[in-house]
């Protein structure tokens, strides 16, 4: 990826972090902690690596990578595989990019890295989309007048 810039490694933290752990200083719970939504995504849309899980050492870990930034819009904050970031640079301006570690045996999961992306020019977030996930959103007001219209029609 020909602009990547701005590298934060957070190898340090996860050391800190597993020798918290295996001095007992932290319990597994902490640093096992991985949201049941984190493995799901992990597990349908993850890329494999060669790492072993540190703390149960069972399994491979797998990598997700998250895209945010202003330029994104409303696809801001989801998962994207290496071919879609690599497609992504040419088309905004900057966006940062996170990069977390799964094991789905035992749950645990820590930020790898992050660094910016982008070929550096200013653009507006692209137009608003509708999507499936609008229709689950509605708003309060919408819900109740049309909980109140399903009431008028059951006569109540």
């Amino acid at each position: 990826m020909w602009s990547r810039r701005d590298n934060i490694d957070y190898s340090l933290d996860r050391r800190a972090t597993l020798l918290a752990l295996f001095r007992g200083s932290a319990s597994a719970m902490d640093a096992c902690d991985a949201d049941p939504y984190l493995k799901r995504a992990a597990k349908h849309h993850g890329e494999m690596t060669t790492r072993q899980c540190p703390v149960c050492k069972k399994s491979e870990m797998r990598e997700l990578r998250y895209a945010f930034g202003d330029q994104l819009g409303q696809y801001s904050g989801r998962i994207k595989s290496l071919s879609e970031l690599d497609e992504m640079q040419n088309e905004y301006g900057e966006f940062r990019v996170y990069t977390v570690e799964i094991c789905l045996e035992c749950g645990w999961n820590h930020l790898i890295y992050s660094f910016l992306l982008g070929d550096g020019r200013t653009r507006k977030a692209p137009r608003k989309v509708h999507t499936l996930e609008d229709d689950d959103w509605k708003p309060a007001k919408e819900l109740k007048s049309w909980h109140l219209h399903e009431k008028s029609l059951r006569g109540h």
